[in-house]
C-alpha cells in the first residue's frame, strides 16, 4: 500500500510539475507589476520598446501568421456520432451442444463421407476445445448452418451477410437521422467472404448511396480489420471535408466452417460467431455536440516480415482439399510481440510524462545493468486510458493483454462478456465491447476508451478515443435484454461459466 501511495504521489507531482512551478512564478510577476508606476512603464517604453520596433514587429507578424497558418493546416477533428452492432434474431442464437449438433451435420453432408460420421474422436477434441472457450450458451450461428441438412452455400453466405450488413446500417440509420445519400466515404471490411460485386457495392446498391462516394471493400485482413477500415476512414475524412464516413465490419461463418479432420483447421469453428457492426464519422464541426467521441490516435503494427507472424494464421487446404484456417501453436508467442511492438509506439504519445520517465530510467539501467534488472519497467496504462476493449479472439487473446499490459481482472471484463456472450465476431468484436461499457454506464465525459485487435499477418491495431459526453447506451443496443446478466464468472482452468449473475452494475 505505501508504494503504492508512493507512485501516486509521484505521478501527481511530475504530472503536474508545470502548474507546481508556473503558479508560484505566476504570483512573483502579479507581485513586481502591481507595484509598479506609471512613470516605471513610461521608463520601460521609451529606453527598450521603442528602440526595438523593428525586431518586435516582424515577430509579431511571424507569431499571428505562424498561429493562423496551423489552425488552418490542422486536421480537422474526426468525430464517432454514433455506431450500431447486429443483434442476430433469437432462433439463431447457438448453445454448445448446437454448436456441436451443427459440426456433426456439416460433416455428415461432406459428399466425402457417404453420410456418415462414425469417427468420435473429433467431437471429443471439438468439445473440449468449445467448453474451455469461453463462449456460452447464446452466441448466434448463422441460419444457413442451423438448417438440417445445413446450407452450406455461396447463396446461404451472401445471406448472411448481408442480413448482417444491412441489420446493422438500417438501425443506425434509424438512430442517427441521417439520410444515405449524405454519405461521401464507405469503407467495408470482411475477410473471408469477397463476391462480386462487393459488400460494398451491395450496401450502395441497398441504401441507394449517391454516385461519387468513395467507397472501398477490404479483405484478407483477418479480425484487426476494423481499426485499419477506421484509420482508412480518419485519413480520408483529413481530405475531403463537411462529410459523412461509413464504416461496416464483419465476417462470414456460413462459407467458411470447416469440414476436415485437421485439429489446428478445427478451432476457428469452436470461436467464431455471427456478428457486424456499422460505424458513423465525422468532419462536420456541427456533429461535435450529437457525436459520442472523438477519435485521438491509431496506431497499426504490422510484423508480416517476420515468417513466423506471417504464417501463424492462415487460410489453406488440408492433407484432403479441405479449405480451412490454420492457427499454429506460435499464435500466442506471436501476438505478445506484435502488441509489444504496437504499445511501444502508442505509449509516448498516450502515456503521462511521469510513465515515460520511469520507463525509460528502466530502459538506460537495463542497457547498463544487463545482469541486475531482467525485464523492462511495463507503464501503468490505467494513468492515461479508463477503458480497454481488447479484441475478443479467445480466452488465450485476452490472457495475452491482459498480462502484456498488466490489467486487472475488471479491466478486461467487457472483453470477457463479449466473448461468452457474442464469441468472436471478429473485427466487429470490439465494438460489443464498447457498447457494453455504455449499457453499464460507465462511460463518461473525458474518458477514453483503447480498442485493440489483433489478425492474420500478423496485424495490431489500436484506436484511442475520447468520450465527448457522458455517453448513454444506443438505442436497440445489443446488450439492451441481457446487461444485468453480465459479467458471468468464468472457471479459470474449464472455461466454463460458474454462475449465472453477479453484479448486474459491475
Amino acid at each position: 500500500m505505501t508504494s503504492v501511495n508512493v507512485k501516486l504521489l509521484y505521478h501527481y507531482v511530475i504530472t503536474n510539475l508545470f502548474n507546481l512551478c508556473f503558479f508560484p512564478l505566476t504570483a512573483i510577476v502579479a507581485g513586481k507589476a502591481y507595484r509598479l508606476t506609471i512613470d516605471d512603464l513610461h521608463h520601460l517604453y521609451y529606453s527598450y520598446l521603442q528602440h526595438n520596433l523593428i525586431t518586435i514587429a516582424p515577430l509579431f507578424a511571424f507569431t499571428v501568421f505562424g498561429s493562423v497558418l496551423y489552425i488552418a493546416t490542422r486536421p480537422k477533428p474526426v468525430y464517432l456520432v454514433e455506431y450500431s452492432c447486429y443483434l442476430p434474431p433469437t432462433h439463431c442464437r447457438s448453445s454448445i451442444s448446437k454448436v456441436m449438433d451443427i459440426f456433426y451435420q456439416v460433416r455428415k453432408a461432406d459428399p466425402s463421407r457417404n453420410g456418415t460420421c462414425d469417427d468420435s474422436s473429433w467431437l471429443d477434441f471439438l468439445r473440449k476445445i468449445q467448453e474451455r472457450s469461453g463462449l456460452g450458451d447464446e452466441t448466434h450461428g448463422p441460419e444457413g448452418l442451423l438448417q438440417v441438412p445445413p446450407r452450406k452455400t455461396f447463396a446461404a453466405a451472401r445471406e448472411e451477410t448481408e442480413q448482417v450488413i444491412i441489420g446493422a446500417l438500417e438501425n443506425l440509420f434509424k438512430n442517427t437521422n441521417v439520410n444515405p445519400k449524405d454519405i461521401g466515404i464507405l469503407v467495408v471490411n470482411s475477410s473471408m467472404f469477397n463476391p462480386t460485386p462487393s459488400l460494398s457495392a451491395m450496401v450502395v446498391n441497398t441504401f441507394k448511396l449517391r454516385s461519387n462516394v468513395r467507397s472501398f471493400n477490404l479483405g484478407g485482413m483477418g479480425c484487426s480489420a476494423g481499426v485499419i477500415a477506421i484509420d482508412l476512414a480518419k485519413d480520408l475524412l483529413h481530405v475531403h471535408k463537411n462529410t459523412y464516413a461509413l464504416v461496416v465490419s464483419t465476417e462470414n461463418i456460413t462459407y467458411n466452417i470447416y469440414a476436415g479432420d485437421n485439429r489446428s483447421m478445427m478451432v476457428s469453428n469452436c470461436l467464431f460467431r455471427v456478428g457486424g457492426a456499422a460505424i458513423l464519422l465525422s468532419n462536420k464541426p456541427g456533429d461535435r455536440r450529437r457525436s459520442k467521441y472523438e477519435l485521438v490516435h491509431t496506431v497499426r503494427t504490422h510484423t508480416g516480415a517476420d515468417d513466423k507472424s506471417f504464417r501463424c494464421v492462415q487460410q489453406g487446404d488440408d492433407e484432403n482439399g479441405k479449405t480451412g484456417v490454420s492457427l499454429s501453436k506460435d499464435i500466442t508467442d506471436v501476438a505478445g510481440r506484435t502488441v509489444k511492438k504496437n504499445i511501444a509506439t502508442l505509449g509516448p504519445l498516450i502515456l503521462p510524462l511521469s510513465e515515460k520517465l520511469l520507463f525509460f530510467v528502466t530502459f538506460m539501467g537495463k542497457k547498463l545493468f544487463k545482469d541486475k534488472i531482467k525485464h523492462y519497467y511495463v507503464p501503468d496504462f490505467k494513468l492515461a486510458i479508463d477503458h480497454f476493449c481488447i479484441h475478443a479472439g479467445g480466452r488465450a487473446v485476452i490472457d495475452v493483454l491482459e498480462k502484456n499490459l498488466a490489467l486487472a481482472p475488471i479491466d478486461v471484463k467487457a472483453s470477457r462478456s463479449t466473448l461468452h456472450r457474442f464469441g468472436n465476431t471478429s473485427s466487429s468484436s470490439i465494438w460489443y465491447e464498447l457498447a457494453y461499457i455504455e449499457a453499464k454506464g460507465r462511460m463518461k465525459k473525458g474518458n477514453k476508451v483503447w480498442q485493440i485487435a489483433l489478425g492474420s499477418g500478423f496485424k495490431c491495431n489500436s484506436a484511442v478515443w475520447v468520450a465527448l459526453n457522458n455517453v448513454k447506451a444506443s438505442t436497440n443496443s445489443p446488450w439492451e435484454h441481457c446487461i444485468d446478466r453480465y459479467p458471468v464468472k468464468i472457471d479459470s482452468d474449464s472455461g466454463k461459466s460458474e454462475t449465472r449473475v453477479q453484479n448486474g452494475r459491475s
